[in-house]
C-alpha cells in the first residue's frame, strides 16, 4: 500500500506538471547539491526573475518551454515519447544529471562517437537523433537557438573550458562479478516498476507520458548514448528512484542498467548495410558495455523495433 500512495503522488504531481506550464523557478529539488569536503562549489545557475524582459528572455524562455515539454513542443522533431528532462533532471539543473550549464561550457569539443570536433549545437542534435529517435533540429533554426540560449543562460558565471563539479553522471565502476540480468529484473520490479510499468513501457496521462518508458518503440534508440550500460547505471545510481538517489548501491544499479538495456527498442539510425553486426562492429564494440549485437536467452539484440 506505501508503494501504491507513494506511485499516485508523484503520478498526480507530474500530471499537474504536464497540464499546465512549468516555472523555472518551480523547482523540484529532486536531490540537493551535497557539501564537498575538497571546498569545491557546485555551479548555481540564475533564476527566473533575473531575466531580462527583452528578446533573449523571450529567447530563454522558449527554449526552457521545449526542453521540459519537448514532444508537445516540437511534435516534428521527437520520434518517441520523450523529453530533454528524462536525463537532465531539475528542468537541466540538476548535479550528477548531465545538467546544462555543465554541458554549454565544454563545447566545442571532440567526440568519439562520431570522430570530430563537434558544436554545442552538433551535440544537441545528436539528442534528437538518438535520444528522442527523431530529427536533429537545423543549426540555424529558432529551436537551437532557443535551446543553446536557454543552456546558455543556465551556465552564467561557469568556466568555459573546465569539467565543473557535478557535471555529467558520475562514474559508477563495474562491481566485482559484473552484473546479472536476473538480479536487475528483481530491481526493476522492486525499484523502478511502479513509475515505469510492469512492461517498461512508462505511464501516460492522455497522450503524453509522465514517465518515461525505458524500452520498447517509444523509448530511446540503440544508438544513445543511455542504452550503454555503464552510462545508463551511472545516470541511475545518481538519481534513481526518483528523488531517492544514491540509494541503490553500485551492483543494484549496474543490474538494473543491463536488464533496462536487454530489451528492444528502436533501431540504431546508423545502421550499416541492414546489418547488426556490422553496426556492431563500426559503432558499439568499443562503445562502452553495451548489449547490441550480443545474444541475450539466445536473441540477438539490436534487431529494432518500430
Amino acid at each position: 500500500m506505501k508503494k501504491l500512495l507513494l506511485g499516485v503522488f508523484a503520478l498526480s504531481a507530474l500530471s499537474i506538471a504536464v497540464a499546465a506550464p512549468v516555472s523555472m523557478e518551480d523547482q523540484s529539488q529532486l536531490k540537493p547539491a551535497p557539501a564537498k569536503a575538497d571546498g569545491e562549489q557546485y555551479h548555481v545557475p540564475p533564476l527566473e526573475a533575473d531575466l531580462p524582459d527583452n528578446a533573449f528572455g523571450d529567447m530563454v524562455r522558449k527554449g526552457h518551454a521545449i526542453f521540459v515539454d519537448t514532444k508537445r513542443q516540437v511534435p516534428e522533431l521527437v520520434g518517441n515519447g520523450m523529453n530533454c528532462v528524462n536525463c537532465h533532471l531539475d528542468q537541466g539543473r540538476q548535479v550528477d544529471s548531465a545538467p546544462m550549464w555543465g554541458a554549454y561550457t565544454m563545447y566545442p569539443a571532440y567526440r568519439k562517437k562520431n570522430d570530430k570536433v563537434n558544436t554545442y549545437a552538433e551535440r544537441v542534435q545528436g539528442c534528437f537523433e538518438f535520444s528522442m529517435n527523431g530529427t536533429p533540429p537545423a543549426a540555424d533554426s529558432e529551436t537551437m537557438t532557443a535551446l543553446t540560449t536557454f543552456s546558455y543562460w543556465l551556465a552564467t558565471g561557469a568556466p568555459s573550458g573546465v569539467k565543473t563539479p557535478g557535471s555529467g553522471y558520475p562514474d559508477v565502476a563495474l562491481p566485482d562479478g559484473g552484473y546479472d540480468l536476473a538480479r536487475g529484473k528483481k530491481v526493476y520490479e522492486e525499484q523502478c516498476a511502479i513509475c515505469h510499468s510492469d512492461d517498461g513501457l512508462g505511464q501516460k496521462v492522455g497522450e503524453n507520458y509522465v514517465f518515461p518508458p525505458l524500452w520498447g518503440a517509444d523509448s530511446f534508440n540503440w544508438g544513445a548514448g543511455m542504452h550503454r550500460i555503464n552510462t545508463a547505471a551511472s545516470f541511475i545510481q545518481a538519481n534513481m528512484p526518483l528523488g531517492k538517489g544514491g540509494t541503490l548501491s553500485d551492483k543494484e544499479a549496474w543490474d538494473v542498467a543491463a536488464f533496462m538495456n536487454s530489451h528492444e527498442r528502436p533501431q540504431d539510425p546508423r545502421l550499416v548495410e541492414g546489418s547488426v553486426e556490422k553496426t556492431r562492429v563500426k559503432f558499439h564494440a568499443n562503445d562502452g558495455v553495451n548489449l547490441y549485437g550480443e545474444k541475450v536467452n539466445g536473441v540477438v539484440i539490436g534487431q529494432g523495433i518500430k
